[in-house]
């Protein structure tokens, strides 16, 4: 399963992106695809935050348009939207020690936590930081070649 970080969702929803086109393309891939494919609650989230903020973007993309977007991605049939299991403590953990981690870098380290307990064997991401997780397969499929 692959699951979509923030940024592919942002970049996919916000016109004004200069990797608009090539995000879409990877969101529509997954979405309308066979293949279950997943979004991480977080990742929501962070998906919100970012958009409808005033100091990241001028305009802000409208709340209301926010949620329709995430409704939208909700309706394909092969999505799945990943929590937090009963062992997110220990991987966390795991994470942690193996990335050296501090600071706001717990934020990818939750992501990272989720996806692995669930499954996923590639996390589309255009964030370096995940790197420092190396037991969760990370690819930026807005740079050579695409999704």
């Amino acid at each position: 399963m692959i699951a979509l970080d923030t940024q592919i969702l942002v970049y996919s929803q916000r016109g004004d992106s200069e990797w608009h086109e090539p995000a879409l393309r990877c969101v529509r891939t997954v979405a309308e695809g066979d293949a279950p494919w997943a979004i991480a609650w977080p990742s929501i989230h962070e998906f919100l935050s970012t958009v409808t903020h005033r100091r990241i973007y001028a305009p802000p993309t409208p709340l209301a348009d926010a949620l329709a977007q995430v409704e939208f991605w909700m309706q394909s049939p092969t999505l799945r939207i990943l929590g937090e299991g009963r062992d997110h403590w220990e991987r966390l953990k795991q994470s942690a020690v193996e990335g050296k981690l501090a600071g706001p870098i717990f934020h990818d380290a939750r992501i990272a936590a989720i996806c692995q307990a669930n499954g996923v064997r590639e996390l589309w991401t255009a964030d370096r930081d995940f790197s420092r997780f190396p037991s969760l397969r990370v690819r930026n499929p807005l740079v050579g070649g695409g999704a």
